[in-house]
This record gives C-alpha cells, structure tokens and sequence, in this order.
C-alpha cells in the first residue's frame, strides 16, 4: 500500500511541476505579445518619423510636459527602442521553445508514471494532461 501512496506522491510532483512549467510558458507568452504590440507601435513612430521633414518640430513627453526634441535624435531613439525590443523578442522566443521542450519531457515522465496505475487497479484521482 505504501508503494500506491509513493506512486500517487511521484505522480502529483510531477503533476505539479509541470502545471508550474506551463504557467511559467504562458507567463513568457504574455511578456512576449507586449513586447510584439510595443515593437509594432515603435515601428509605425518610426514610419511617422521619416515622412517629417528636416525642419520640423518634434516633441516628448517626459511626465506631464511636452518637450521639443531633435528629429535625428527622436529618430535614433526610437531605432534603439526597436532594436531593444527585438533583442528580448529573439531572447524570449529562446526560452519558450526551452520551456516547451522542458514541457513535452514533464508530460511524458507524468504519462510514464500515470501507467502503473491500471496494472495495480488504481486510476489516479488527477486529469491526464
């Protein structure tokens, strides 16, 4: 009997580590669709920046007061911003495949362990995942 109870214990650790893991990836997945919107607003401040010309007034807002700023600078800045945001998309996009292979390796070590249930005649009380 306490074998079915080590099994049980086994089998809700790594149930658990793995339901740890997924929030962990949808987590990731939130910070990247942030990143993704940030980048394409960037990008169209980018477009809207070059259709200005030399002598235009560009302004930023810095708290509650707007203050005039250079356009090739209003221009570098933002082409920083981009590159930044691009940065951490490649970087998150590295870590979620990291944590989705991490996933299918906990799903399969939880089917692995859910399959001495139906020899002993037991069914684990947790959803299959």
């Amino acid at each position: 009997m306490s074998s079915l109870r080590e099994l049980q214990h086994e089998l809700e650790t790594k149930t658990n580590n793995l339901s740890k893991l997924q929030k962990e990836i949808a987590k990731n997945h939130q910070v990247r669709k942030k990143y993704t919107i940030q980048l394409g607003e960037n990008e169209l401040v980018l477009k809207e920046l070059d259709f200005l010309n030399e002598d235009a007034n560009v302004f930023k807002l810095i708290g509650p007061v707007l203050v005039k700023q250079d356009l090739a600078e209003a221009n570098a800045n933002v082409r920083k911003r981009i590159d930044y945001i691009s940065a951490e998309l490649k970087r998150l996009d590295g870590s979620i495949q990291d944590l989705e292979e991490k996933q299918n390796g906990k799903k399969e070590s939880v089917l692995l362990a859910e399959s001495p249930y139906p020899l002993i005649g037991e069914k684990p009380s947790l959803t299959p995942i």
